[in-house]
């Protein structure tokens, strides 16, 4: 099953821009690269630092705890598939932006 969340307005990020979302218990980072949206989970894999507020370098963001860069697309840490930050589907439906969540995942 999969859950769609409507991403309120005024959380969509502008152009080159990121903002923290909560859904379901979830704390979810949105960025807009280049008019492109990219969905993770907030935490990352190493050690649950925040990666919204972490360095971006186009579709790569920087664990601000110990420099893991990650990409926003896969999800995975940069050059390896060794870690992973779950990253989610975007879509946009006229106005409205919705993350995709697969039901199945752990945390639901």
């Amino acid at each position: 099953m999969t859950l769609r969340y409507p991403v309120p307005a005024h959380k969509v990020p502008a152009r080159d821009s990121r903002a923290l979302v909560e859904f379901e218990g979830r704390s979810l980072a949105l960025f807009n690269v280049a008019d492109t949206l990219y969905a993770i989970d907030d935490s990352c894999p190493h050690q649950g630092a925040s990666l919204c507020g972490g360095r971006l370098d186009g579709r790569v963001i920087q664990c601000c705890a110990h420099g893991l860069r990650f990409d926003l697309a896969s999800g995975y840490l940069l050059n390896s598939t060794a870690l992973k930050v779950p990253s989610y589907p975007v879509e946009r439906l006229g106005e409205q932006v919705y993350i995709v969540l697969d039901a199945q995942e752990p945390g639901q």
